[in-house]
């Protein structure tokens, strides 16, 4: 059925979905990257916490 789908689709088709694609990827990063920080940080405050 997927292969039908795309079978069906022009050249053009299949460039805008790789785009899109590409779209997410780049947003799916940058959230990744910031939610990274924030974790590192709440790690960082956590341990020196516990040091005495």
């Amino acid at each position: 059925m997927l292969r039908s789908f795309f079978a069906k689709e022009e050249g053009q088709g299949l460039v805008e979905y790789a785009l899109i694609l590409v779209l997410i990827a780049i947003v799916v990063i940058a959230v990744l990257t910031l939610l990274g920080r924030q974790v590192s940080s709440t790690f960082s405050t956590i341990n020196s916490g516990l040091n005495p």
